[in-house]
């Protein structure tokens, strides 16, 4: 690369995604609750990745969470990433299902919320190396990844005062997790 070149790359314009729908006046939907809670969440061994999350944290009665996964070996991992939608209906859309079959997670966060009907929903991307030494990463598909033979260490900040919900997304055209008051059963 020549110094011309350098130049050129220094003061391109930034890339800028456009979602094909209005967007909200509101850039980011946010929510504060003045409780919450920190706890390390350990995945146990065999469990798929979705009940390793879910049956303990909704056992520890956590409806929402953040969670950030630590290094650990997983028995199978399926994953997929998003590439551009090819309907045109939005900006992208998710692949394919690959398998990295037995793996090392690096490193990975999720979302636990609940789905549009209000049942359980892990959202997690994650970065990988597969036995074959190569890197790879995307979204877990939680309910077909299955943890390795030892524990896997989560950091979890439970989202007390809201919950995580699927809605539509008008400016995405996507259905996504909204922070929304939790309605209290």
């Amino acid at each position: 690369m020549n110094h011309s070149d350098l130049s050129v790359a220094r003061h391109a314009p930034p890339r800028r995604l456009v979602h094909p729908g209005l967007a909200s006046a509101a850039r980011i939907q946010s929510m504060q609750c003045a409780v919450g809670q920190h706890f390390r969440l350990m995945l146990q061994p065999g469990l798929s990745l979705f009940d390793a999350l879910v049956l303990p944290l909704a056992g520890a009665g956590v409806h929402s969470a953040s969670l950030i996964l630590l290094g650990g070996y997983m028995a199978g991992v399926d994953y997929c990433f998003a590439g551009p939608d090819t309907t045109g209906k939005s900006l992208a859309a998710y692949g394919q299902p690959l398998s990295a079959g037995r793996a090392y997670l690096i490193s990975g966060s999720a979302m636990f919320g609940k789905d549009a009907d209000g049942q359980p929903l892990v959202h997690c991307h994650a970065a990988l190396r597969t036995e074959a030494g190569d890197i790879r990463g995307g979204h877990l598909l939680p309910r077909s990844c299955q943890v390795g033979p030892q524990p896997i260490c989560a950091l979890v900040t439970a989202l007390d005062g809201f919950e995580l919900r699927v809605a539509f997304d008008a400016e995405t055209n996507l259905p996504l997790l909204q922070p929304r008051t939790r309605k209290l059963s």
